[in-house]
């Protein structure tokens, strides 16, 4: 796999484009100052042991290492380079990166503090015309901030972070690049019959990452535990009889995440013939992507995609158009197409349209639509359809009166799987997509 070095070629240039939008802000809002905090270590209740740190994401675009740096801060002022202040202790109990050493450490300022509190030398004394964008309300008081996460200037960050660089672009390819490795080593510990807390570990193995590392916590489910969307268990006693596998799992570079899913039936049967359907679906609506579009028009199109394949699969016994016109997909399909990804792997601004934090409204057929914006140029997405067979909503079917149209003996045959979810990650540019998943699963198949 290719070495972490080539993701740190352009973080220059990245830093300076944040700058520049840094100076817009300050312009348009009449400041002069900006400090971001990564955020502190918590302690569990009456524990002396901590939960594992997550950093705040607004830090992590100005330093690559955030994760391993809490009580650090960026502080951005106007018609200056980015000053990193690391909070480096005295301490011998833990580790303390070196970041002065680090490869991406040439493109910002550099300083060090040895206690918290030490922060205070380094922010103006007069903070009428500055801000503070972090978690703790309680830090920001204390050192006489007034604008503590004002609308203004979140707004204009989170619309901002939708357009990625060419430096988060290499982060998240590379992050597809280890993911796509972490999910063959659990379909491998799949097809060697082991239990879904084998496929996470040979996840992890193949990523050389735990579980604090991860961008969300694996969904790693086995047969039908692939019809819970959001199945975290991991159950360490292996099926006596593995169907399907379904893993929906990412990887951290430098702070920005991958969100691949997979599906994979233990034999070649119909449920195999399902999951190149809808692995088709995905790609197809991969391609769809495109400046201008709006998601919504995306996501119905799924759902028009959808309403095909249910019929041709014997799922539903009328026709796509009156399923259509009856909404039965929602019972087979019943989450959101894909959202924006990047430092957050449901990243911000997915109903904003503009940097004042205007916001677009979910279509009416579409409600609970939590991506809802037109899609532009250097902007990420996943596209994730899937099929599932939920008890909770096949019942609901029923009680809306559409249980006839469904067909029971064909849905039964199905039910043992769970599910299938294929999703891939992908850039849209003005002219073409890069579909980033696709683009590292075929640089893989060509490793020796």
């Amino acid at each position: 796999m290719n070495g972490a070095g080539h993701i740190f070629r352009h973080f220059a240039d990245h830093i300076a484009q944040l700058q520049h939008r840094a100076e817009l802000m300050f312009e348009r809002e009449g400041m002069t100052f900006l400090a971001i905090h990564s955020g502190q270590l918590k302690k569990r209740f009456l524990d002396d042991m901590e939960y594992p740190y997550k950093v705040n994401p607004h830090f992590v675009p100005w330093c690559p290492d955030a994760q391993e740096l809490p009580n650090s801060w960026v502080l951005l002022q106007q018609g200056q380079r980015p000053k990193l202040i690391v909070y480096q202790p005295q301490d011998y109990w833990h580790f303390t990166l070196p970041v002065g050493d680090c490869e991406w450490a040439h493109a910002v300022d550099i300083e060090t503090i040895a206690t918290p509190e030490a922060i205070e030398k380094f922010l103006p004394y007069d903070k009428h015309q500055g801000a503070y964008i972090g978690e703790h309300i309680e830090v920001a008081k204390a050192l006489g901030f007034e604008q503590i996460n004002p609308d203004p200037v979140l707004n204009f960050w989170h619309y901002h972070r939708l357009f990625k660089t060419d430096y988060e672009i290499d982060c998240l390819a590379r992050a597809n690049v280890l993911g796509v490795h972490g999910h063959r080593a659990a379909a491998a510990a799949f097809a060697n019959e082991g239990s879904e807390f084998d496929c996470l570990l040979a996840f992890c193995e193949a990523t050389k990452m735990n579980e604090a590392d991860a961008p969300y916590k694996p969904i790693i489910g086995i047969n039908e535990h692939a019809a819970i969307l959001h199945y975290m268990r991991q159950s360490k006693q292996a099926p006596q009889n593995h169907r399907s596998l379904l893993v929906d799992a990412g990887v951290q570079v430098a702070g920005y995440a991958s969100d691949i899913s997979r599906t994979h039936s233990a034999r070649e049967n119909e449920f195999t013939e399902l999951v190149v359907a809808v692995d088709q679906l995905t790609q197809a609506l991969t391609e769809k992507l495109r400046p201008g579009l709006g998601f919504p028009e995306l996501h119905q199109l799924a759902h028009e995609k959808m309403a095909n394949l249910l019929f041709a699969f014997g799922f539903i016994t009328t026709s796509p158009d009156e399923i259509m016109a009856k909404g039965l997909t929602r019972y087979f399909f019943p989450h959101g197409l894909g959202h924006p990804l990047g430092v957050q792997v449901h990243d911000v601004g997915a109903t904003q349209l503009d940097e004042r934090g205007t916001s677009v409204p979910a279509p009416e057929q579409h409600p609970h639509l939590r991506t809802t914006r037109n899609i532009e140029p250097r902007q990420v997405y996943t596209v994730e359809p899937g099929v599932y067979f939920i008890d909770l909503l096949l019942q609901r079917a029923r009680d809306d009166g559409h249980g006839k149209l469904l067909n029971w003996e064909r849905i039964n045959q199905f039910k043992p799987y769970g599910g299938v979810r294929i999703e891939d990650n992908v850039v849209v540019y003005r002219e073409r997509n890069r579909n980033l998943t696709r683009e590292a699963e075929h640089y893989l198949d060509q490793q020796p």
